[in-house]
C-alpha cells in the first residue's frame, strides 16, 4: 500500500467517525519561539489543549508535515531516524476519551483492506500502557488482545507531557511484531527493532505542576475536560504495510536513494544480508542523501529559502550535507538536478502543489547547490591557509574562532572543517566553536523576542489574556474608540494599579483602534486619554495571540486600571502606512506578473510614505523590468480601483485565487484584501479605500539580501512626489553645469566618469614607474647580515599595496639568485604603516621565512608564506621600526 493511500485511508476513517479534517500547517507556521518548525501533529492544536482558545470542533484529524532538527546528525546512522516525517493524528477536545481512542485505532489497523482499513494481523499487535493504568488495559482486553501482549511501562515510556506545567497524562503505544527475523521475542520491552511502534495514544487527564525533569514532577490533579492527542508515524505504518525493512525503503524515499546509488555506482544494502548495514559508510551516506533531499523539497515547498539564520540555515545545512554526501560517494557533478525531480515524483501524490510549484522550488535548490560548490572551492583555500598558519606556529589544533569564521562568513560546514583538518593531522577547538555559535544564536533569539515582548515574561501577558479574553481590534472601521483600561504592566511585566506622569508602561484596553505591528505593517501611535490622565502610545505589539499591548508613556496626570478612556490613533500616520501597505500588494502582484508565480513575498515593511518588499527569485531583476513594474503599478493607481476587504473560509479564498504567504498559518476564516480584480491577497493589515489614493509609487532600488531573495524599496504618495522634485532639481543643476539638455545629462556624466578612470589608470602607471625606478640601485646597495643580502626601504608616500609588493619582488629579482636575499619594504598610506617581505630561494633553503619575519615585526599579525608575506595596521610613524625589526631578526638569526 503506497504511503499516499495510507494517508487517505487514515483521514477517511476518522472523517467517517465525525472528525473534522484539518489541513497540515506549513512546516514553519508556529507561534512557539522555541521551535523552528512544526515537530508534531499536536503543535497546531496547542492553544486548544492549554485552554487559550476554544476549539471550533470537538473532533479533528490531520496528517501533519513535521521536521525534527535534533535528528539531523542521527540521519543515516540507523534505519529509523529522519528529519522530515508525517504524523497522522486524531484529536478529541473534551469529547471521547480512552475507550473511544482505543476502539477507533483498533478498528482502523485491523479492519480488512477491502473495507478501508490497514488489514494488520491482530495477533501481531502489542499495546503498551502506563504502569498503573488499569482502565486502558481493560479496554485493550475488550478488543480481544490477551493480557500477555499488553505491556505495562513507566514514566519514561508511557507518560506524556509538554515539558512545561500544563496538561499531561498516560499514553498507550501500539507496536507491530515484525517477526523473528528482526530480533528476539518478548515484546517491546525486549526489542524495539522487532516490535516497531507506529502509534501513540495520549490521554490528557491530569495537570502537571512545575518540575525539574520528565521523571519527577508533581501532578496537581485531574482535568475536568479530558483531551485525546494521538500520533501515528505515517512512514512507519507505510513500512509495515509495504513489507520493507526500514523507513528508507518506503515508496516516498527509496527511489531517491536508488537514484543516488545509480549515479555514484553504489548499491544500497549490499553489505550485510537482506537488511542494509547500520555501519557501512555507503549505506549511511545514501540514507543522508535520500532523507535530506526529500526534506529540502518539503521545506522549500513551504516557503523556506536557504539562508544563514534560523529556518533558512537548517535548510542550507541539510542541502549541503546531501551534496557533500554525494561527493563523498564519488559524484562530482551537480547532484540536485538529478535527485530533486525524483523526490518530487515521490511526494506529489500526497502534496500535488510540489509538482505545480516545482519550477520555483528547483530554482532555489539548484542555485544553492551552485553557490555551495563555489563555497567548497573558496573555503577549502582559506582553510588550507589557516592550517598552514597553525602548523607554522607549532600548533596542533585549529582555533574555534577560525572554524566559526569559516562557518559564519564563508558558509563552510563545521563537519567539513573537522574532516579536512583531521586529514592534515590537526584537531579543531570544537568547544570554542560551539560557544561562539551559542553566543550568536542567543543574541539573535534575544533580539527577535525583545521586539515582541520587551523582555517581559510571556506568562504576564497570558495572565492578562486569561482574565479578560482577546482584545477587540476596531481599527478597520474607526480611528478612535472609547474603552476601559483592563491592565497596566510596569517594569518586567509586573501588574500595577496606577501609573503617574513620566512612567513608561504597557497598557491593555478591552477594545482598541490601534493596529499592533504585524504582517510587515508598522504599529499605530497616538494618544489614550483616561480621566485627567493621558498617555502617549509609542508602540503596539501582540506578544501572545489575541492580546494587543500598547507601550506608552504617561504625559499627564495619572492612569488607573479599570478606568474608562478614549483611544485616538495618529490619523495622518495611519493613512500614510495604509497607502504603503496597499502599494506593497500591488508591487507583489506586479512582480509576479513579470517574473512568474515563483516571485513570492519573503518579507515586507509598510511605513509612512515608504515600503520595503522582499521576494523570492533566484536572479536579479533587470532595470527595464523594474521600470515596467513601476509603470504598471501606477496605471493601477490611475484606474482608481476599489479596495475591498472581506472575511471568508480558507477554501473559498483559495478558490478565488487569493495569494497567501508561505510559512504563515491561517485559521479556518481568513481576511482577503482585493484591489479591484488586479490583486487579491490574504491580509490582516489596513488599506486605502481606492487605489488612486496612493497618488504615486516610485521604486528607488532593487538589490540582493540573501541567496535567492531580492529587495525592492519604494516611496508612496507625497514622499514619492518630494523625491521626484529633488531629483528634478539635481538634473536641472547638472544640465546647467554641463550646458546640455536634461535628457543628455546621463551621457555626459558617463563620459566624465570614463575620463576620470582613464586618468586614474595613467596615474597608476606613473606611480608604478616611480616606485620601481630605483629597484636596481636598491638591490646593488644590499647589506650583508650574517651571509644574507638585506635591503630595507620605504616605498614612496601613498604607494598602493600592489605597487609595494611589486617593488619588493622587483628588488629581490635583481639580486644574484645564488646569494641568500631578504627584501623588506615599508609603506605609509591613509595614516597606517604596512610591511612586505620577499625572500629568495637561497635564503629559504637556509630556513628564512617571509611569514615569520612579518609576524615577528608585527607581533604575530600578518599573513603569507615563506616566499612573500605582508601585514600592517600600525600608525604610519611606525614604518621605520618595522624595517628595523626585520633587520634585527636577521642579524640575530
Amino acid at each position: 500500500m503506497r504511503t499516499a493511500e495510507v494517508k487517505r485511508r487514515f483521514l477517511a476513517h476518522f472523517e467517517a467517525n465525525g472528525h473534522t479534517v484539518v489541513p497540515s500547517a506549513p512546516l514553519p507556521a508556529i507561534d512557539d519561539p522555541n521551535l523552528l518548525f512544526v515537530n508534531a501533529g499536536m503543535v497546531q492544536f496547542v492553544p486548544y489543549f492549554l485552554g487559550q482558545q476554544t476549539p471550533p470542533f470537538r473532533r479533528a484529524v490531520s496528517v501533519q508535515k513535521c521536521i525534527r532538527t535534533p535528528d539531523i546528525d542521527e540521519v543515516g546512522k540507523t534505519s529509523r531516524h529522519g528529519t522530515f516525517f508525517q504524523m497522522n493524528g486524531n484529536f478529541s477536545f473534551g469529547d471521547y476519551f480512552k475507550s473511544g481512542a482505543i476502539a477507533l485505532a483498533w478498528d482502523l489497523v485491523t479492519k480488512p483492506v477491502a473495507e478501508g482499513g490497514f488489514g494488520l494481523d491482530p495477533e501481531r499487535i502489542w499495546p503498551t500502557v502506563y504502569f498503573d493504568d488499569d482502565e486502558a488495559e481493560a479496554i485493550w482486553r475488550k478488543t480481544g488482545v490477551p493480557a500477555e501482549r499488553i505491556v505495562r511501562r513507566g514514566k519514561a515510556d508511557n507518560f506524556w507531557s509538554m515539558g512545561i506545567p500544563g496538561p499531561c497524562g498516560p499514553c498507550s503505544e501500539i507496536y507491530y511484531d515484525r517477526g523473528p527475523a528482526y530480533g528476539a521475542e518478548g515484546g517491546p520491552a525486549v526489542d524495539e527493532d522487532r516490535y516497531l511502534e507506529f502509534w501513540n495514544l495520549v490521554f490528557m487527564q491530569f495537570e502537571r505542576g512545575p518540575g525539574s525533569d520528565k521523571e519527577n514532577f508533581p501532578i496537581l490533579g485531574d482535568l475536568p475536560a479530558k483531551n485525546i492527542d494521538t500520533g501515528m508515524g505515517l512512514e512507519r505504518m507505510a513500512a509495515i504495510l509495504q513489507g520493507v525493512d526500514n523507513l528508507y525503503e518506503i515508496d516516498e524515499v527509496r527511489p531517491i536513494l536508488d537514484r543516488a546509488a545509480e549515479l555514484t555506482g553504489r548499491r544500497y544494502g549490499a553489505h550485510s544480508g537482506h537488511v542494509a548495514s547500520e555501519s557501512h559508510p555507503d549505506d549511511v551516506r545514501l540514507r543522508v542523501v535520500a532523507d535530506h533531499v526529500r526534506t529540502a523539497l518539503m521545506l522549500i515547498g513551504d516557503g523556506v529559502t536557504p539562508g544563514n539564520e534560523g529556518r533558512g540555515y537548517v535548510l542550507r545545512r541539510i542541502m549541503r550535507r546531501a551534496i557533500r554526501a554525494m561527493r563523498l560517494l564519488g559524484w562530482q557533478d551537480r547532484a540536485l538536478p538529478e535527485l530533486l525531480p525524483v523526490a518530487r515524483d515521490c511526494m506529489s501524490p500526497s502534496y500535488p502543489e510540489l509538482a505545480t510549484e516545482f519550477d520555483r522550488i528547483s530554482s532555489y535548490a539548484y542555485a544553492e547547490e551552485d553557490a555551495f560548490l563555489s563555497t567548497l572551492r573558496a573555503g577549502t583555500t582559506i582553510l588550507d591557509t589557516a592550517i598552514a598558519e597553525t602548523r607554522s606556529a607549532g600548533g596542533a589544533k585549529l582555533s574555534g574562532a577560525k572554524a566559526f569564521q569559516l562557518h559564519d562568513t564563508y558558509g563552510f560546514p563545521i563537519d567539513l572543517t573537522l574532516e579536512i583538518a583531521a586529514e592534515q593531522g590537526l584537531s579543531v577547538d570544537q568547544d570554542g566553536f560551539r560557544r561562539l555559535m551559542a553566543d550568536q544564536r542567543a543574541r539573535a533569539k534575544a533580539d527577535a523576542q525583545a521586539r515582541k515582548t520587551g523582555h517581559v515574561d510571556l506568562s504576564a501577558y497570558r495572565s492578562v489574556l486569561d482574565s479578560g479574553g482577546p482584545v477587540q481590534f476596531t481599527g478597520y472601521t474607526e480611528v478612535s474608540r472609547e474603552s476601559s483600561v483592563r491592565a497596566l504592566l510596569g517594569a518586567g511585566g509586573a501588574p500595577v494599579e496606577v501609573a503617574g506622569e513620566g512612567d513608561t508602561i504597557e497598557l491593555v484596553l478591552d477594545a482598541t483602534p490601534f493596529y499592533a505591528e504585524g504582517g510587515g505593517q508598522q504599529p499605530d501611535i497616538g494618544l489614550i486619554t483616561v480621566g485627567a490622565g493621558q498617555v502617549e502610545v509609542l508602540d503596539v505589539q501582540q506578544p501572545v495571540p489575541g492580546l494587543i499591548v500598547h507601550r506608552a508613556r504617561v504625559v499627564r496626570g495619572e492612569v488607573r486600571t479599570g478606568e474608562a478612556g478614549l483611544a485616538e490613533i495618529d490619523v495622518l500616520r495611519r493613512r500614510a502606512i495604509s497607502r504603503s501597505h496597499t502599494a506593497t500588494h500591488l508591487v507583489h502582484q506586479t512582480m509576479r506578473n513579470f517574473l512568474g508565480e515563483s516571485a513570492t513575498q519573503a518579507g515586507s515593511l509598510n511605513a509612512p510614505g515608504r515600503l520595503r518588499f522582499d521576494f523570492n527569485t533566484p536572479t536579479g531583476v533587470a532595470p527595464s523590468v523594474l521600470r515596467d513594474v513601476e509603470q504598471q503599478v501606477n496605471e493601477v493607481l490611475l484606474a482608481d480601483l476599489e479596495v475591498h476587504a472581506f472575511i471568508t473560509s480558507q477554501e473559498e479564498a483559495r478558490r478565488l485565487g487569493a495569494m497567501a504567504l508561505f510559512g504563515e498559518k491561517y485559521g479556518d476564516e481568513v481576511r482577503v484584501v482585493e484591489v479591484g480584480d488586479y490583486a487579491r491577497e490574504l491580509c490582516g493589515g489596513t488599506h486605502v479605500a481606492r487605489s488612486a489614493q496612493l497618488g504615486l509609487v516610485k521604486i528607488l532600488s532593487e538589490s540582493s539580501i540573501g541567496s535567492g531573495v531580492r529587495r525592492v524599496e519604494a516611496l508612496v504618495g507625497l514622499d514619492a512626489f518630494r523625491f521626484l522634485a529633488k531629483e528634478h532639481l539635481l538634473v536641472s543643476r547638472l544640465a546647467e553645469l554641463y550646458r546640455v539638455p536634461g535628457d543628455q545629462v546621463a551621457d555626459r556624466v558617463e563620459q566624465t566618469i570614463a575620463q576620470l578612470r582613464d586618468a586614474e589608470r595613467e596615474l597608476e602607471k606613473l606611480r608604478a614607474q616611480l616606485v620601481l625606478g630605483g629597484a636596481a640601485a636598491l638591490a646593488a646597495g644590499a647589506r650583508d647580515l650574517r651571509g644574507v643580502a638585506f635591503v630595507g626601504t620605504e616605498a614612496p608616500e601613498g604607494a598602493g599595496g600592489n605597487d609595494v609588493r611589486t617593488l619588493a619582488q622587483e628588488i629581490r629579482g635583481k639580486i644574484d639568485p645564488a646569494r641568500p636575499a631578504v627584501v623588506a619594504v615599508a609603506a605609509r598610506a591613509n595614516g597606517k604603516a604596512s610591511l612586505v617581505v620577499a625572500v629568495n630561494g637561497a635564503a629559504r633553503e637556509r630556513g628564512v621565512s617571509a611569514a615569520t619575519l612579518v609576524k615577528g615585526a608585527l607581533s604575530g599579525r600578518g599573513g603569507g608564506n615563506a616566499d612573500l608575506a605582508q601585514g600592517g595596521g600600525l600608525p604610519a610613524g611606525e614604518a621605520p621600526s618595522l624595517l628595523a625589526a626585520v633587520e634585527k631578526a636577521l642579524a640575530e638569526a
